[in-house]
């Protein structure tokens, strides 16, 4: 991703839609802050004086925001205003007659409590499209109990297969993991919408819980237990239906990640570590049997992965063509030179808090690119811009709107 050309901006695939992002924290936000990077124009909306928590959360800068928030909300204008205060909702719903997206994370109810439930919203924009994200969903009934992603992974079943055998279950790797999933999700969920009010002309609103983003991804879980009573459990590194795959050590104390899904690699990898005996037909030549030895087969990738340095194991592998990867730290993905080479991350300038390193956008695409345009603003800081250029307010009028805390 690369800071655009004015050619560059009129190619993003989003341009002219227009997104008020009134939701707090991450994974509402994080749907918005794929939009705005493919041209959507995402407006944040703020608490005055208060803002998103998000501003707060992760790794301070001198700026008074963190690296959370500037790599997360970049590319929206920020504005402040009072949604729970008359003058405010009037205002909130003026915009949201000239947007097409609202996104929102509240607990379920909390618009309908500020009398700005989708029937407002639609009365104000037939076409409007709003993603709900919530712990549980807007139905069913645990939807209005609390929850973030860490107890989403525990509740869509994510927790559960996390961890080694005799251990306890342990965070699935990033503890914000379903609300960026959840984000994803609200992503497909707004493209859809939006073809859809194309044709007909109506908005819809999209519902998408924690718990579910991550329930979605648990492959066969569902079909295997209603089937057999069949209940996965923690097996750490290893899969429950292929065998060898898993992460092995060194010599020189590092991990790799190796994975065998087929006989036939595990041919090649067999004669890579010289034991072709291990792929006799009594042996461990079908999948079927290397399940059975699943212990025997791991040790002796151990034993043969664990005599090498990680340089010679990944080329060892790499000769036979036989999947295997480095298990990297960030700052082995600072060294390596593919994440270099695609631009993974990038180096920004910003005015605020300096060189600043953040993730690039994905998809990539051949003719429709992202463009990182800024990072995270300041609070309020697209207010009075915003008011002028969408609601035609004056200065005068802006200024009693700050006086009376609206904005």
């Amino acid at each position: 991703m690369t800071a655009p050309s004015a050619a560059d901006t009129e190619r993003l695939p989003l341009q002219g839609v227009r997104v008020l992002d009134i939701a707090t924290f991450l994974a509402a936000p994080f749907a918005g802050t794929i939009l705005a990077d493919f041209g959507a124009d995402v407006i944040k909306i703020e608490l005055p004086g208060k803002g998103d928590p998000l501003r707060r959360f992760g790794t301070p800068t001198e700026c008074g925001d963190t690296l959370m928030w500037l790599s997360e909300a970049r590319n929206k204008r920020m504005m402040t205003l009072d949604l729970r205060v008359p003058r405010g909702k009037e205002i909130f719903l003026k915009l949201v007659a000239e947007s097409d997206v609202v996104l929102e994370n509240f607990r379920p109810g909390t618009l309908e409590r500020w009398g700005l439930g989708y029937d407002v919203l639609c009365a104000a924009n037939p076409r409007l499209v709003l993603l709900r994200v919530s712990a549980y969903g807007q139905t069913g009934p645990y939807r209005e109990k609390p929850g973030f992603a860490r107890v989403a992974h525990g509740f869509g079943g994510l927790s559960h297969l996390a961890g080694m055998p005799d251990g306890p279950p342990v965070v699935p790797g990033s503890t914000s993991l379903a609300d960026y999933i959840s984000g994803m999700w609200g992503v497909i969920g707004v493209l859809l919408a939006l073809r859809d009010s194309e044709h007909t002309g109506q908005g819809q609103v999209i519902d998408v819980p924690l718990y579910a983003s991550v329930f979605r991804l648990l492959d066969e879980l569902v079909p295997a237990y209603a089937r057999f009573g069949a209940v996965r459990e923690r097996l750490g590194a290893d899969v429950p239906h292929v065998v060898p795959h898993g992460h092995w050590q060194t010599a020189d104390g590092k991990w790799v990640a190796l994975a065998c899904s087929s006989d036939k690699i595990f041919e090649r990898l067999a004669l890579a570590m010289e034991r072709p005996d291990l792929v006799r037909p009594d042996r461990f030549a079908t999948n079927a049997q290397r399940l059975a030895g699943r212990q025997e087969i791991n040790q002796a990738i151990a034993d043969w992965i664990g005599a090498m340095n990680l340089p010679d194991a990944q080329a060892a592998c790499d000769a036979a063509g036989v999947p295997c990867g480095p298990i990297m730290s960030i700052a082995d993905i600072f060294q390596d030179p593919h994440y270099a080479y695609r631009e993974d991350f990038l180096r920004v300038k910003d005015e605020r808090a300096g060189d600043v390193f953040v993730p690039s956008a994905l998809p990539r695409m051949s003719r429709s690119r992202a463009a990182l345009r800024h990072l995270g603003a300041a609070l309020g800081a697209h207010t009075a811009e915003i008011l002028e250029s969408m609601l035609g307010m004056g200065s005068d009028e802006i200024d009693e709107l700050r006086r009376e805390g609206v904005v």
